[in-house]
This record gives structure tokens, sequence and C-alpha cells, in this order.
């Protein structure tokens, strides 16, 4: 077996999912886009693809039967490689079930026979042996990747032919809500830091938000005090996101948490 790895990236509307290009580095800048407006998809990889770029183009995705359409083109992959995307996380397993394989999830850090994922919260790593092949998601925004220069390699259109796999029906694409929404997946985003002093006024903050169409964030001082879902800290120890809006209220500004803001556009 060839000791390559391969990025698979689910796409929907030609949105790169955060987390891929750490997946794409993680592959060796080799990468298999699946989804919905791949071309779009492939033109936001440039300078992290550089080595092998292949796309296929669906207009649903179903990832039982991607990943038993996919499985024999990967199975002499060492590794294959998953942004920790929604969608990555939905795929990742179903990939690892039809190939017979483990699965590493929220890997921060990848070598050919080890892994470093994270445990609860954050506040935990792990060294993970890898004797064989297997499936790994990455953790978004766990590893900062610049683009190089190199340009992207020849696209190759991969066809493929989807079986009967159980699948839940889509029933609607609805938009997401801001107050519920995935924090690595959201725009904009109202931060919530110690200085609001209490759960009432955190509350507040999130019905702002709502307004503005944006989640609520929080640091890990007003986690820690019950006032925000874990969930909704971002920081080292929390998500990291990298929205389009970031307004913080109350925030000191640690270097714990800024570290999880990414690259706001404001």
């Amino acid at each position: 077996m060839s000791r390559e790895r391969l990025a698979i990236v689910p796409v929907r509307g030609g949105r790169v999912p955060f987390g891929a290009t750490e997946a794409v580095a993680a592959a060796g800048g080799r990468v298999w886009v699946v989804g919905d407006g791949t071309a779009d998809a492939v033109a936001e990889l440039e300078g992290i693809a550089t080595a092998e770029l292949w796309a296929t183009e669906s207009a649903t995705f179903r990832p039982g039967a991607l990943a038993e359409a996919m499985a024999a083109r990967l199975a002499e992959r060492h590794l294959i490689v998953v942004p920790g995307s929604p969608d990555g996380r939905d795929l990742a397993p179903r990939i690892a079930a039809s190939l017979d394989r483990p699965l590493v999830p929220y890997a921060i850090e990848l070598d050919d026979d080890r892994a470093v994922i994270v445990g609860p919260r954050g506040l935990v790593e792990i060294q993970v042996h890898i004797d064989g092949p297997a499936v790994v998601t990455m953790q978004p925004g766990a590893t900062g990747v610049l683009p190089t220069n190199a340009p992207l390699p020849r696209l190759g259109a991969v066809e493929l032919e989807y079986g009967e796999a159980a699948d839940a029906p889509v029933v609607a694409a609805l938009p997401p809500d801001p107050v519920t929404i995935d924090l690595a997946d959201a725009p904009r985003i109202v931060g919530a830091g110690a200085g609001l002093a209490d759960a009432e006024r955190v509350a507040l903050l999130g019905r702002v938000g709502e307004v503005l169409g944006a989640a609520l964030g929080a640091t890990r001082v007003v986690t820690d005090a019950g006032w925000a879902d874990t969930a909704r800290q971002i920081g080292t120890t929390g998500v990291a996101v990298d929205p389009e809006l970031y307004v913080a209220v109350a925030i000191s500004g640690a270097v714990q948490h800024v570290l999880g803001l990414g690259d706001p556009s404001h």
C-alpha cells in the first residue's frame, strides 16, 4: 500500500468548509473535492492543494452512498484526512466503515504513525499511535496554514456510481440559525466577556446577536461560570472561529481567546 495520504473535502455551494486547509495540508497537498460547486471550491485551495487535485460534482450530499462509491479509489491510500466540519464529521465515519478502518477524530497533529488529538473541551491532548491505514478528521482552526506560491495541480474529474446506501432523505435545506449554528461556521459572532458579570447580561447579548444575525460566542471565564454553554467558548481551549464579523463585548483580549479568532474581516 502507498504511504500517500489524501484529503477528502465535502463542499456545498462552492464554499470550502472551515478546517479544509488543515486537512489538505496534513495530506501533503493532495485533495479530492466532492459536492456542489467544486470549481469555486478548488479555486479557494490554490496554494494549499499543491500535489494532487481531483473533483466530483454532486448536487446532493449523501455521505453513506458517497463513502461506498469512493471506497475502491481510497483503498490504496494510507491515511484519509477529512476536515472536522459538520459534513466532514458525517462523511469520515462512513468512509472508515466502508474501508474497515479505525477513525481517529479531532486531530491537531498528524504523522504516518501518530496523531495528537484533543480531548473533552479541548483541555487535554492525547497522543494516539496509528499502526495501519486509518481515517482522520482534522480539528478546524487547530493549526495555521499559509498558502504557498505553488500553482494548482492539473484537475482530474471523477465520476462516481452511487449505490443504495441507507442515507437519511433530505426534506429541505434551511439557512443556518444564528442561535444554533456551529461557531466554526458562523459568519457573524458577538463575543461575551467576563465584564458582563452575570448570565442575564450574556443572554441579553445573545438576543442582540439574533437581531444582527450573529451567533453568541464567549470567553472561558463566561462558560466556566455557567453563563453560556461550553460549546460557545472561543479560544485555545474552545472553538477556533474565522467569521466575517466579530463584535467583542466586555472582553479583555487575553491571548488564549484571541488565538481562536482566526482573521475576521471586521
